[in-house]
């Protein structure tokens, strides 16, 4: 079992390989995507970097948010993009074991971070007067470097227990990256160990995180809802509103695709929904967190009026 497992030098993604006539088409939508998730996460960095004011948790943390989209997307998206114009399309061995990590890693990182963000505007909107001293940059610091060594660590564990198990000649991948889903099911030895170590993790990294956001968010809302002035309101729920939309994207999809038995995959339904999440997602964070937000909208007046000012003393 062992040996064959070694024999195995690479593996072919079968991706959208059924889908002949729209490779061109999917790679123009793909490579649009991916220009647009770097470019609105850049955007997002830089905007956050350029004023003081946005010197806070929340942009802290939605710095961290954009710098992970970007490493995130980029971990399957342009390998997705050559396959679609290739006629080989395979990937190696020990490409296939980073891609893993890398992809896993950014997932795990993502899950805690949203849980951090919900953390944070709960005790904005709920403890208002005790914000500054609560959520500190020991605090916020300390928060952000706890969820990427949680993703870390999940990753970890799920790499090294995944390419432990053999693989017996069949290199074949019915999807359009290395996953842990299709990688199970590829292996020809006993899995079982895996399906419970995902699902184990998965109520960590998954579920804890995502029933914490809601409960936050009950707080939240039972808050605004005492909040007198409606003008009150309506900024509480914007500054939210798009945290929420981004949530119920991200984790509805990823905890769909990992959190249940391997026997229910179904691989190319199963596709669509990575698709949700590993591609779709980054691209609209910057697209909500900016469109929603009043600070980011105010910072880009001020740089417009900058430019303005610049040309007409300099013409």
């Amino acid at each position: 079992m062992e040996g064959e497992n070694h024999t195995l030098s690479e593996f072919i993604i079968l991706g959208f390989s059924d889908l002949n006539d729209l490779q061109f088409l999917l790679f123009t939508i793909f490579l649009m995507i991916y220009l647009c998730t770097l470019g609105g996460n850049i955007f997002i960095i830089l905007v956050t970097l350029a004023d003081t004011r946005l010197y806070t948790p929340m942009y802290f943390f939605l710095r961290n948010l954009a710098f992970l989209d970007i490493c995130y997307t980029t971990t399957n998206v342009p390998q997705m993009m050559v396959h679609l114009l290739s006629k080989k399309k395979s990937i190696s061995y020990g490409g296939c074991v980073a891609q893993l990590f890398a992809f896993l890693f950014f997932v795990g990182v993502e899950c805690l971070l949203l849980a951090a963000m919900a953390y944070d505007r709960y005790i904005a909107i709920c403890k208002p007067l005790r914000y500054s001293v609560i959520m500190n940059k020991v605090l916020y610091s300390q928060l952000a470097a706890s969820c990427w060594t949680g993703g870390f660590l999940n990753s970890l564990v799920h790499t090294v227990l995944t390419f432990h198990l053999p693989f017996c000649g069949n290199n074949k991948i019915n999807y359009f990256f290395c996953d842990i889903p299709p990688l199970l099911i590829l292996s020809c030895g006993d899995t079982s160990i895996n399906e419970l170590v995902l699902l184990f993790i998965g109520v960590f990294i998954g579920w804890a995180p995502f029933l914490g956001i809601i409960l936050s968010y009950l707080y939240i809302v039972s808050t605004i809802l005492r909040i007198h002035s409606s003008e009150g309101k309506q900024k509480a729920f914007s500054t939210c509103a798009s945290h929420l939309v981004i949530v119920l994207l991200y984790y509805g999809s990823s905890i769909f695709t990992y959190v249940r038995p391997i026997s229910s995959y179904s691989l190319a339904k199963d596709q669509l929904i990575s698709v949700l999440y590993s591609v779709v997602t980054p691209m609209l964070n910057p697209i909500v967190y900016t469109l929603r937000n009043k600070d980011i909208r105010k910072v880009l007046r001020a740089v417009g009026e900058n430019v303005v000012a610049f040309k007409l003393h300099f013409p």
